[in-house]
């Protein structure tokens, strides 16, 4: 089976981890890729009792496209107490929908939904958007931060090889109270300016790649009062798992290796990041 973008999702899943001695939140996930199930489903039960089993007792389920964040508002009214969820079109989605701006009004219509509590993801995407697209691109990016501003929900933000242009767009707009940059990507000198505008960093098992030394010099730097942790699940599963399926127990693995960079006790950093989120997109019940 293939996502979106024809990433192939059929892999082995990683191992579960040791279960963490404090509760944390997986603040950004697609469990529909893992359970390819109803919102409802027993098999969407077995992915939440599982994180659960390793002390990630809540998850934020993130939309992509209209029917998706349909599902996550599904997910959200299923599992009170455990999940809620965002709805956005993903910046790859904008640009070759027919129709957007009635499925941004779609959106905005979702997003009035109590059990949502996130806008996103939505942002720039420079690797997989060619150029002829990015304006459309850029189009809706500002049109998802009018409607975390009108809905006050937090802003979701997906930045791939966009890091200076989604900091100019949301200087230009006006940023919402909330944001938070999903999947963290950019440099320490970036992660100063998003924490000078008191922006939200949610780190995923790309940190723990050997490949990232600069992600690991951005969260070295990232206070705990920015800090959030998250899976991107089914993608993105930390290491030594890389490559295979990841999940919301995965945190565990990710949060413990976060530990270990900051020199702070694991326990300090799930307490911080269940804080935030928290903050962010208030009670689960």
């Amino acid at each position: 089976m293939s996502d979106r973008h024809n990433r192939d999702i059929d892999r082995i899943p990683a191992p579960l981890p040791e279960p963490l001695p404090s509760p944390t939140i997986d603040s950004h996930c697609h469990i529909e890729l893992i359970a390819k199930a109803a919102p409802d489903s027993e098999e969407v039960r077995a992915v939440l009792d599982e994180a659960a089993s390793v002390g990630i007792e809540q998850v934020v389920q993130i939309g992509y496209d209209l029917e998706q964040s349909r599902w996550s508002v599904g997910v959200a009214q299923a599992w009170v107490g455990r999940a809620l969820a965002a709805v956005a079109l993903h910046p790859n989605e904008a640009p070759v929908v027919a129709n957007l701006d009635e499925q941004l009004r779609e959106i905005e219509a979702l997003a009035a939904h109590p059990r949502v509590r996130g806008i996103g993801e939505t942002g720039l995407d420079y690797f997989r958007t060619p150029e002829e697209l990015r304006e459309k691109q850029e189009f809706s990016f500002r049109t998802h931060i009018a409607i975390a501003k009108r809905a006050n929900k937090a802003l979701i933000i997906h930045d791939r090889d966009a890091h200076d242009d989604i900091l100019r767009v949301l200087k230009e707009e006006g940023a919402p109270e909330k944001v938070i940059f999903h999947c963290y990507s950019g440099d320490a000198q970036m992660a100063k300016e998003c924490v000078r505008s008191g922006y939200f960093l949610s780190y995923s098992g790309t940190v723990t790649f050997k490949n990232a030394p600069g992600l690991r010099e951005a969260l070295a730097i990232t206070p705990l009062a920015n800090l959030l942790v998250e899976t991107d699940a089914p993608f993105l599963s930390p290491a030594p798992y890389r490559g295979a399926l990841n999940s919301p127990a995965q945190i565990a693995r990710t949060i413990r290796f976060m530990a270990e960079v900051l020199d702070r006790p694991v326990e300090e950093l799930c307490d911080a990041t269940r804080s935030n989120a928290l903050a962010l997109f208030g009670d689960f019940s």
